[in-house]
């Protein structure tokens, strides 16, 4: 097929009409009618307005080696101490830690070439979760933020929420960044799995009746009408309008405390996510998107194991062992796979030779992502790492082409640009989807 325009425009599928018009002409040579090439624009055009994305962030650098990347020909002091079990597909082995994912590799996509290219705690939320540099001059917005910011709102929930605290933000990693702060996350902190768990800003503090959050709206309401004395300002001040705009939205809106209230579940599917923080928290994020947030963060700390690597693993590992493949399956089930970016990254990869602390130090060159749903081939293992995990072996991928993959299948165009605070353009991504992980 003749394609008259760029690359990145075509990978995209997301340019503009006219410039899918002008490319009609060479459609008919494949038996490919006006009528069919309309339908399928109008597809992703509608796939753009219904796709959501939960994002897994297991803060610190899990392991690939000890995981999803197993290299049980090595020496002992690089294999480690865990066994191997083969998954359904041949050739494609992972740890004894992980036998939820060996029987579910059918259902997701595994990429084994990626390479950070970082192996900083902080810069590595910066770079991951945006797919841009580490600036220092200016914050670049991560994935849930630019949803939120081109996207909007569904209902009254908000159309990014990051479940946990476990986001280093020492670099500004996770935030808005220049998009402003009315496109953060909504931090949902504490444990789903308590019974003690409640939400901030969901339910007023201390008892406070909703006739009273309305006279603290109207008392701000009359402030915001004072004269405004420094005009630079302006547009600080509307995003903060704009943020306390939408918390009082929240707060009163009855849809939004139904969808944080994961009790209502019942006990089988909580025990399938299983009954702990990680579990419950996938589980609270499948309520959500279901409920009409766009784009969920679940957030999970403790994976920098310098020290106690094994003995760390057998306690962190099996919780996202079960809770991942199981809301794979909740959400195929519930027809919402189609529509839903599954994504579990990390900051980096750990080092191949083990420590004297029976640890695993920080690897800037291997790491992995997995992804499911939104057209995402199953049953897919791209790339691999040489015998020690130490660095890629062949052709390799990078955060940008991570971010490039998440935004086409969120249905972003790559050629966005927005106006940074003085006036410059920036363009939002410079990578290119991971052909692979693209249908």
């Amino acid at each position: 097929m003749l394609n008259l325009f760029s690359r990145r425009d075509w990978n995209c599928q997301r340019g503009s009409r006219r410039s899918f018009l002008m490319q009609v002409g060479s459609l008919a040579g494949l038996g490919l009618s006006l009528d069919v090439a309309l339908r399928a624009e109008a597809k992703a055009a509608r796939s753009a307005r219904e796709a959501n994305c939960i994002l897994i962030w297991t803060q610190g650098g899990t392991s690939h080696i000890d995981s999803i990347d197993p290299k049980p020909e090595a020496s002992a002091n690089i294999r480690g101490e865990f066994s191997v079990i083969d998954t359904v597909l041949p050739g494609i082995q992972f740890t004894e830690l992980m036998p939820h994912f060996a029987t579910n590799l059918g259902t997701f996509s595994l990429l084994r070439n990626l390479n950070p290219r970082n192996g900083s705690h902080s810069v590595a939320d910066a770079i991951m979760m945006s797919g841009k540099p580490i600036s220092p001059t200016i914050t670049y917005p991560c994935f849930g933020s630019v949803i939120a910011k081109e996207q909007g709102n569904r209902n009254s929930l908000p159309p990014f929420i990051q479940l946990g605290s476990h986001v280093d933000r020492r670099a500004r990693g996770g935030l808005a960044g220049y998009l402003g702060i009315q496109h953060n996350p909504f931090e949902v902190p504490g444990d789903p799995n308590s019974e003690s768990y409640t939400v901030r800003d969901v339910t007023p503090p201390g008892g406070l009746s909703m006739s009273r959050v309305e006279q603290r709206r109207q008392a701000l309401a009359l402030l915001d009408n004072l004269p405004r004395k420094v005009e630079e300002n302006a547009g600080a001040l509307e995003a903060t309008d704009k943020f306390y705009e939408n918390a009082f939205e929240i707060i009163s809106s009855p849809q939004t405390k139904r969808a944080f209230d994961v009790s209502k579940e019942s006990d089988e599917t909580r025990a399938a996510y299983g009954r702990h923080y990680f579990g419950q928290s996938c589980l609270l994020a499948r309520r959500l998107i279901d409920s009409g947030s766009r784009f969920v963060t679940v957030s999970s700390g403790g994976w920098d194991t310098h020290s106690s690597n094994f003995t760390t693993l057998r306690k962190k590992l099996p919780p996202v062992d079960q809770a991942i493949p199981a809301l794979i399956n909740d959400l195929k089930r519930r027809g919402l796979l189609e529509s839903t970016l599954v994504v579990w990254m990390t900051d980096f990869g750990r080092t191949p030779i083990i420590n004297a602390n029976a640890g695993r130090d920080h690897s800037s060159t291997a790491s992995f992502i997995v992804m499911a749903g939104l057209d995402t081939p199953p049953g897919t293992v791209v790339g691999r790492t040489d015998d020690t995990a130490t660095r890629v072996d062949g052709d390799e991928y990078y955060a940008h082409d991570v971010a490039a993959t998440i935004y086409a299948k969120l249905g972003i165009p790559l050629d966005t640009a927005h106006v940074a605070p003085d006036g410059r353009p920036i363009w939002l991504c410079e990578g290119e989807p991971i052909r692979e992980l693209m249908s």
